[in-house]
């Protein structure tokens, strides 16, 4: 009977990628029950496809956008945009948890069976490297959404997320806790890391992983878990692999375009079109750049009135999940948390003169080599939140650092989300708690 479950679930949508040129052109395959490598990487490609866009609901959460209380789509933001975790109006999005163990189920699917179906080849190691790491990137999701930030004095005591590593549809689910799944992410990269084959995926097909992409997201594991040295070394081997940045002074286009020479893993919609246009960057956000030396402002926002709206997100073209800009951050701020500051210095350097003008690169350079290892480290997290505006990394930066108090303003009303906050993380959504009580 579950074999019976499995398929039938399963096989309802499966999908293939059938063009690089048109970036993410998926058709139905036809297929019952996969057999050959082609049907397989099929299933994997569903479960890229079926990946959330959560990303852009921390935004609502966090620090960077004003919502537009005339906006028609108001509605399906407000509770989120007021922390209003509790009685929130059934309309309200959700954050897709269901969403997340859906990507997770086609990578369990490649794990346990194709890796006995398949005949070994290098295109067999690249499929189930990949659906290692794209596990690994669902539980850290999860994990990162729904648990406390990672501690390690109380990580095996914190509540973490249900851990399904079979494909068994009548099992009841308890969650483990936070150290348990982080140590599965882990393991579930080490996997990875020993299949993958492909150091960079070529434009349009950027939404797979490779070695390049799988070696950032360890480096961001570590950053989250204040493991400076692991993080380091993953950042740098990602950089050994894919160090390009898009250089502003020459070329102004938004570096977070799956096509440019930044782009490593083009897999998520950071930020969608009905919140785009549902909001107005924040002054919280707007005022942390210099408007006439930091070439990013014009790019990132345009007038409207009195305040700006965004340029980014919204576009097919614009999916990002790592591109190498974080790697220089991480690098800059691994090296500053280890009071290597020369390193740090060097690093934060290189990756600004691609960003401002040169009259605003004369004026940090004095600065930056005069800075202390914590004036330097607040001008990197700055420089994160500068760079990185409504792509999806600034709530859980924010969850990691300083858990700083925001406060919204919704038709006249305040709403304040306190200085660590409980709710800097999430409650299990009201479907997921009454389909398992055991959450």
């Amino acid at each position: 009977m579950k074999n019976i479950l499995k398929y039938i679930f399963f096989f309802v949508a499966t999908t293939t990628l059938v063009s690089c040129d048109d970036y993410l052109d998926i058709k139905p395959v036809g297929k019952v029950i996969p057999e050959t490598l082609t049907d397989y990487r099929a299933v994997l490609t569903k479960g890229y496809d079926v990946y959330p866009n959560h990303k852009s609901l921390t935004t609502v959460r966090g620090d960077e956008l004003l919502l537009n209380e005339y906006n028609d789509d108001l509605i399906y933001f407000k509770d989120i945009y007021t922390w209003n975790d509790v009685n929130p109006d059934r309309i309200t999005t959700t954050f897709q948890y269901a969403d997340l163990y859906n990507t997770i189920f086609y990578t369990n699917v490649i794990i346990n069976e194709a890796s006995n179906k398949l005949e070994a080849s290098t295109a067999k190691d690249q499929l189930i490297g990949e659906a290692y790491a794209l596990r690994a990137m669902a539980y850290f999701d999860l994990v990162n959404l729904f648990s406390k930030p990672y501690n390690d004095a109380t990580a095996n005591a914190d509540r973490g997320v249900p851990l399904a590593l079979e494909i068994d549809l009548e099992h009841i689910y308890t969650p483990e806790n936070v150290k348990v799944i982080y140590n599965q992410i882990i393991s579930d990269t080490e996997e990875a890391n020993k299949l993958l084959n492909v150091d960079a995926q070529a434009k349009g097909i950027n939404y797979r992983f490779s070695k390049a992409a799988l070696y950032t997201m360890e480096s961001r594991i570590f950053l989250y878990q204040n493991e400076w040295s692991k993080s380091l070394a993953a950042a740098e081997k990602a950089l050994a692999l894919k160090s390009t940045l898009v250089d502003l002074n020459s070329t102004a286009v938004l570096a977070n375009n799956y096509d440019t020479v930044e782009s490593i893993l083009a897999l998520e919609d950071v930020f969608i079109n009905r919140l785009k246009s549902a909001s107005y960057a924040s002054p919280t956000l707007t005022n942390v750049y210099d408007k006439t030396t930091d070439l990013r402002f014009s790019l990132y926002f345009e007038v409207s009135g009195s305040r700006f709206r965004f340029n980014k997100g919204g576009e097919l073209y614009q999916k990002c999940s790592y591109r190498t800009s974080e790697l220089y951050l991480t690098k800059a701020e691994t090296s500053a948390h280890l009071n290597d500051l020369a390193t740090a210095k060097t690093i934060v350097l290189s990756f600004i003169k691609n960003r401002y003008t040169l009259a605003g690169i004369n004026n940090l350079t004095n600065s930056i080599n005069a800075m202390s290892q914590t004036a330097l480290l607040d001008f990197i997290a700055l420089e994160r939140q500068r760079e990185f505006a409504v792509e999806g990394q600034r709530w859980f930066d924010l969850r990691r650092t300083t858990q700083k108090q925001i406060t919204h303003t919704l038709n006249g009303e305040e709403y304040t989300l306190i200085k660590n906050d409980p709710r800097y993380t999430l409650p299990f959504p009201a479907d997921a708690r009454l389909n398992n009580p055991e959450l």
